[in-house]
């Protein structure tokens, strides 16, 4: 189970660079563990129960990925350069990687019971916040790959919201941020529209140290240092080993934190100028 162990570990630092990457970072810092979630918050996992949490976390993950995909009739290259970056930065081998594509695949069937997937993740995963709002993400960033899902997307969407009994609110926060990034990329890097790639011409430095920080240009310098610090706090290592996440997903943790620091020296480097 060690390699799901890095799964999980190689999703907190998903994607890094584009627009996917930056808002996928960006994003992972709001509303972690703020209600979420329903339910009790749960004391730390024994080995065996994180094994489950984590087994189904990454299962689950690539079959609704495969079924967001696929509810609009078609799967794009974007969505699938989505998948396969993913893959990347989980560090799966070659077996896993198999295993991951195997899933997708299951998810784009017409009768994969997404009501069904959701639940399952949500009888393991109730009281890990962090868990379930890393998964929310993930198929967001795959209906909004392409751009604005269309309503089958949606619905898919609003499934998975109600499954995992994340609030109407909250998840409406996130996806406002994942769309104003999305939009701070595009104005960047002249893309626009359905079609977009994933792994389309990056935008300058201070154009992703914004985003990665879920900033715009024009916030104070105040609240520059609180997005950072609210960041760095949230994945600090240490606080997600009181979680229970293993220690692959620890030094994950530790690569996101460098990319929150270096986007903040960034910043801070250009408005000393």
């Amino acid at each position: 189970m060690g390699w799901v162990g890095t799964a999980v570990g190689g999703a907190i630092g998903l994607v890094v660079g584009g627009p996917v990457g930056a808002v996928f970072g960006a994003a992972l810092g709001q509303g972690v563990d703020r209600g979420w979630i329903g339910g009790p918050r749960r004391p730390a996992l024994t080995g065996a129960q994180r094994a489950r949490v984590q087994a189904r976390f990454f299962e689950t993950t690539f079959l609704v990925m495969g079924h967001v995909a696929k509810a609009d009739g078609r799967v794009s290259e974007a969505e699938v350069a989505l998948a396969r970056s993913v893959m990347d930065r989980m560090s799966l081998g070659t077996d896993q990687r198999r295993v991951a594509i195997d899933l997708f695949n299951q998810g784009k069937s017409s009768d994969f019971d997404l009501a069904g997937a959701i639940a399952a993740l949500k009888a393991v995963c109730t009281g890990q916040g962090t868990l379930i709002h890393l998964f929310l993400e993930v198929q967001l960033l795959t209906a909004y790959v392409d751009g604005a899902p269309t309503p089958d997307q949606r619905r898919a969407l609003e499934t998975i919201r109600r499954g995992l009994n994340v609030s109407a609110f909250a998840y409406r926060q996130l996806e406002n941020l994942l769309v104003l990034q999305q939009r701070m990329y595009a104005g960047a890097t002249g893309q626009a529209g359905r079609g977009r790639s994933s792994s389309a011409s990056r935008p300058a430095p201070l154009v992703s140290a914004y985003a990665t920080l879920g900033v715009g240009p024009k916030a104070s310098d105040a609240e520059i240092k609180t997005a950072y610090r609210r960041l760095m706090s949230q994945h600090h290592p240490d606080k997600l080993m009181a979680k229970g996440l293993p220690e692959e997903a620890m030094r994950m943790a530790s690569l996101k934190t460098q990319e929150i620091r270096r986007a903040y020296e960034t910043i801070t480097e250009a408005r000393a100028a």
